[in-house]
């Protein structure tokens, strides 16, 4: 798997950023075929930062329900992986520099 294709996007919510300001730990949504090598390498190198740990976890889809004019509509979300990232002390991402 290609590095580029690991990280699909960084969380960004107010739960993330006390974490990111406790303990600095970040959180990205990764693809679910990543292993915990592969999501440390493109956060080194996408971000130039020493990753300390990485902790993933699956997150299973929802199912979602809607009444509409047409009658009960079922969907469901679809699950996904996320990648939680312990920078080393003294480093930091700036999740605001490329957008």
């Amino acid at each position: 798997m290609k590095l580029s294709d690991v990280l699909i996007k960084p969380v960004v919510s107010e739960k993330v950023n006390k974490a990111t300001e406790k303990f600095n730990r970040y959180y990205f949504i990764v693809d679910k075929k990543a292993n915990k090598l592969e999501i440390k390498k493109a956060v080194e190198e996408f971000y130039g930062v020493t990753v300390a740990d990485v902790n993933t976890a699956v997150m299973p889809g929802k199912a979602k329900f809607r009444f509409t004019k047409a009658g009960f509509i079922a969907g469901k979300k679809p699950s996904y992986k996320k990648a939680i990232i312990t920078v080393a002390s003294g480093e930091t991402i700036d999740l605001y520099a490329n957008m």
